[in-house]
């Protein structure tokens, strides 16, 4: 079903100032008063314009959805998630700043010197019929800068193609409690609520929000209907976990996101080789919640299998926590007590082949070789997918290094196969954009990253990074530009990316700035490594305009 446009312009102011932020409209960015840029996805500023072209009015979710999806049809739930991604942005935890109108719409509140002396400025209907009457004041408090708005924004946006909505309830699997004490606590980490994402992603019962946005309430005491509301899922999965010598105690329970209620909870205390059991009987259960049965043998218990992914996950953690040389060798190590523990399960080997990817791609070890690390690094993945073929991270890192070994169409169709065996994953979805990048398939790589973002509110800053490289693909530099903006915080490492984005747009002293902060990290890099580096991964037409660009922001021969 497709809706009409709706009469609305939300380009007919192009800055509007709200509670310490201002939001530009042409571009479509939020930065703070100070200037500093705010993170908005893509799809939620849209629908920040169209409630800022109409401050403090009630704007309806139909006109909302029909300005941002005006050819495809979507639920509610899209909406919410962008309401509730624009409120985590501005901080509007009590929900004032975008108020919620139940049955009527949304309305955004924009402050003005007359809000703190009236009297009903926190009274919603008193507000309505205020508003009405000073239209022009708020009018005259738009601040039009359009001339610094056009050199911010450059080149019109972007617009990215809506991820299309599904009929499957929505799930949040939030990061079980540790209850465990002395030497047992945290031997698990997160294993058992990451299994259950896997899996119940893998079982096509639910549609699962990724664990980066799930897993960051870890700690946070918050309404289930918050959380519910900021992650736009129908339920949640919370529970604990307590290891004591050799058993294992979970409780886990669903809850209702929409009321908060309780829908379902059980308790499991059975031997530490049992993990993989418990994890099964609780996918079955919720799968079984929504009316679906799940018919495939229980996995058998298996204690070494259990040490081998619990040493494994404290190596990486060591990279999470220190992703240096150093670190991986901490993971190598541990990758290595993994088979020592289970030589049979895949764990350990899918750890090497990420140290030894690791390795080839960053700290050039194996005898200062990089391409003997990366054929080590493929053995090791290989014999992983050998022995479970169905697990998501093996064919994830095999797809890694078939990208950087330059065999794409292998990297392509790995990426494939570990995306289906774990669509939760937006790490792998995001990541998969690459080699299409490479192979010149741009638009399938943007929707890729486009569908990362759609199951991961909270995604991490790369996604943009790698956004902003398939625009610049595209030669459409100016919405790459606005989408490396997007960043929290630009790294050194993106500020290469940044240099060629601005060589595109013929903004020559900026990208010889970006550069330079480039540098300072890699003062070795040049135009011949730049070309031996990617001249096995990028089509010629593709290299020789990043070399153009690259020598335009300064990089030496």
């Amino acid at each position: 079903m497709s809706r009409k446009t709706p009469e609305i312009d939300p380009k007919s102011a192009e800055t509007i100032r709200f509670r310490g932020f201002v939001f530009m409209t042409k571009c479509e960015q939020l930065q703070t008063v100070e200037g500093k840029a705010v993170n908005l996805r893509s799809q939620s500023a849209e629908v920040l314009s169209v409630l800022a072209a109409r401050p403090g009015e009630i704007v309806s979710k139909d006109v909302l959805m029909q300005a941002v999806w005006p050819d495809t049809f979507v639920t509610d739930d899209s909406l919410t998630q962008c309401i509730a991604d624009i409120r985590r942005a501005v901080g509007d935890d009590a929900h004032v700043i975008v108020e919620t109108l139940p049955k009527r719409g949304y309305r955004l509140n924009a402050a003005d010197p007359l809000d703190a002396a009236d009297p009903n400025a926190a009274a919603g209907t008193e507000r309505a019929k205020t508003r009405s009457s000073r239209r022009g004041f708020i009018l005259g408090a738009i601040v039009l800068v359009a001339a610094a708005i056009g050199a911010y924004c450059g080149a019109e946006v972007w617009r990215a193609a809506p991820v299309r909505s599904t009929d499957m309830s929505r799930i949040a699997v939030l990061p079980f409690e540790d209850f465990s004490t002395g030497a047992d606590k945290g031997y698990l980490s997160d294993a058992v609520a990451e299994g259950i994402i896997t899996e119940l992603a893998r079982s096509k019962t639910y549609a699962v929000i990724a664990r980066n946005s799930s897993f960051r309430y870890r700690d946070q005491p918050s309404d289930v209907r918050q959380i519910g509301e900021e992650l736009g899922v129908d339920y949640l999965l919370e529970g604990s976990q307590q290891k004591i010598g050799d058993r294992l105690k979970v409780t886990a329970q669903l809850l209702n996101a929409h009321d908060g209620s309780h829908v379902w909870a059980n308790t499991y205390n059975q031997e530490i080789g049992d993990l993989f059991v418990v994890q099964e009987e609780i996918i079955r259960t919720l799968a079984d919640r929504v009316g679906r049965r799940i018919e495939r043998p229980l996995p058998k218990s298996d204690a070494a299998q259990v040490s081998a992914l619990h040493y494994v996950q404290m190596g990486f953690a060591e990279t999470e926590k220190d992703f240096s040389a150093a670190g991986n060798e901490l993971l190598r190590q541990f990758s290595l007590k993994a088979i020592e523990a289970d030589s049979n399960s895949q764990f350990g080997y899918i750890g090497l082949a990420f140290a030894y990817r690791n390795d080839a791609l960053f700290w050039h070890k194996q005898e200062n070789n990089p391409d003997e690390a990366l054929k080590r690094g493929a053995e090791y993945a290989d014999k992983a997918i050998l022995l479970a073929p169905d697990d998501a991270n093996a064919h994830y890192v095999r797809a890694k290094i078939h990208t950087e070994a330059g065999e794409i169409e292998q990297a392509i169709a790995r990426y494939d196969q570990a995306i289906a065996l774990n669509p939760s994953a937006s790490n792998i979805l995001a990541g998969s954009a690459s080699p299409l990048i490479f192979a010149g398939r741009i638009d399938e790589a943007i929707d890729r990253i486009e569908q990362a973002k759609g199951i991961d509110p909270f995604h991490p800053d790369w996604f943009h990074w790698d956004m902003g490289w398939a625009l610049w693909e595209k030669n459409d530099c100016g919405a790459a530009l606005t989408a490396m903006r997007k960043m929290s915080r630009i790294p050194s490492g993106a500020h290469r990316m940044l240099a060629g984005i601005h060589a595109c747009l013929g903004n020559k002293r900026e990208a010889q700035e970006a550069l330079a902060v480039f540098l300072k990290d890699s003062p070795g890099d040049s135009i011949s490594k730049q070309r031996k580096q990617w001249g096995k991964m990028w089509a010629a037409p593709s290299l020789e305009r990043w070399i153009e660009h690259m020598r335009i922001a300064g990089l030496p021969e």
